[in-house]
This record gives C-alpha cells, sequence and structure tokens, in this order.
C-alpha cells in the first residue's frame, strides 16, 4: 500500500469522527480531530479534509444525484467518509480520475459490506462519466 493510500485511510477515520460528532450535535475543532489521527502534520490529509467540508454540500448533492433511491446520509459514517472523499478526488483535486475512483474502491473492500462497496463504485462511476471532462 503507498504512502497516499495511508494517508487516504487516515482522512477517512477523520471524516468518520467529524460525521459522528456531526450527528450528535457535538461541537467539534477540525485541526484537534485532525492532529488526533494523524501525528505528523500532513498537506494532502489537511487539504482533503478541508476541501470535503468546504463542498460538502455539493458533494453530498452529487452524491445524492447518482445513489438510487438512496442519500449520502443513509449511508454508515465510514460509507459516507469514503464516497465524499473519492467525490471529491474526482472533481476538485488533481488526483487521476483512475486512482480517485481506485483508492475509495479499496477502502470500501477493506471496510464496506459487498453492497456498499458495489454502490460506491457505481457512484463513481457514473460521476467520473457525466461529471468529468475526461
Amino acid at each position: 500500500m503507498n504512502n497516499r493510500s495511508e494517508l487516504r485511510k487516515k482522512i477517512m477515520t477523520i471524516l468518520y469522527q467529524i460525521s459522528v460528532y456531526e450527528k450528535a450535535k457535538i461541537e467539534y475543532n477540525v485541526d484537534d480531530i485532525i492532529k488526533e489521527v494523524s501525528e505528523i502534520e500532513n498537506e494532502f490529509i489537511k487539504d482533503t479534509v478541508y476541501g470535503i467540508i468546504t463542498y460538502k454540500n455539493d458533494i453530498d448533492a452529487l452524491a445524492n444525484k447518482y445513489l438510487n433511491n438512496w442519500t449520502i446520509d443513509r449511508l454508515g459514517n465510514t460509507d459516507g467518509a469514503i464516497l465524499r472523499m473519492g467525490i471529491y478526488e474526482l472533481i476538485y483535486s488533481d488526483t487521476p480520475n483512475v486512482v480517485a475512483i481506485n483508492e475509495a474502491i479499496e477502502l470500501s473492500k477493506l471496510y464496506s459490506d459487498d453492497d456498499v462497496k458495489n454502490m460506491i463504485n457505481a457512484v463513481l462511476d457514473k460521476i467520473y462519466k457525466e461529471e468529468t471532462n475526461e
């Protein structure tokens, strides 16, 4: 597993924490959560986490557009984190599209059940085909 894959695991964990706090209406500080999860300062982690927070409404709207009869907030915290990160990397980052999709699928193989993994795969695939310029 490459370094970026390890970093994405940390991002997933950070996003998971944030959604737990938000659902429980608990105040939190994003930088504190990042520090808890990643002892070393890392630009990729910080940029990705803040990017996902910044574009969360747009990312969720895009997810919901392609989730058939389902919404992203009905996914588990981990599954939602993986999908948000995949969409963010596809649309808002310079990560190559194939890498963005592949990394999300690899995480979902580890942390999601088969149905959800397939759902994440299908959504990212549709977004890649319909929303990116490749």
